[in-house]
């Protein structure tokens, strides 16, 4: 078995560090679940994101607090629905 914990701190310096670059939230979100499926070889990844646009509350529409989610879902989480629904709860709160 290769057991591998990873701390929140490394979770956040990914985010931080692909958060930086120029792209889509969609890409983003993919981008993250992928490097951590790769890196640390889970039974499952399930990547959630909610952001607000600055081109939605500062320009165009001027829609301030819109918030856009995206999710990229990998593994077993993929597979299987009652972990999947586990798991969005937990985020949900």
């Amino acid at each position: 078995s290769n057991n591998r914990v990873t701390g929140l701190s490394k979770i956040a310096r990914v985010v931080d560090t692909f958060s930086r670059r120029l792209q889509v939230q969609e890409r983003l979100t993919t981008d993250i679940a992928d490097l951590m499926m790769n890196k640390l070889k889970p039974k499952g990844v399930l990547v959630v994101i909610e952001a607000e646009h600055l081109c939605m509350s500062m320009r165009g529409v001027k829609k301030p607090g819109v918030m856009t989610i995206t999710s990229a879902v990998r593994g077993v989480f993929r597979k299987n629905e009652k972990t999947r629904s586990e798991a969005l709860a937990l985020i949900r709160g």
